[in-house]
């Protein structure tokens, strides 16, 4: 991920951005991701990439595989 630095931030708006991240129970740099998500129209990234994958493709249906059966595993070799 990149990072970025904003110089020559006014005061009244950084406090104002620690106020808000506050009131939402987030740091103030997780508070401008998400202003700068809000406004760039991205949404917030899936914690959880198996059910993202999921909701992305739960509308064309699942498929039915023929699985092989399963064979027993074989022993542990013998060193004798």
């Amino acid at each position: 991920m990149a990072s970025i630095t904003i110089r020559n931030l006014d005061e009244a708006l950084k406090r104002s951005l620690r106020i808000r991240a506050a009131e939402h129970g987030r740091s103030m740099e997780e508070e401008a991701r998400h202003i700068l998500r809000q406004a760039m129209g991205h949404p917030a990234p899936t914690a959880d990439l198996g059910l993202a994958i999921h909701r992305r493709f739960a509308a064309i249906g699942g498929a039915d595989l023929d699985l092989p059966p399963r064979e027993a595993m074989p022993g542990p070799p013998r060193l004798d």
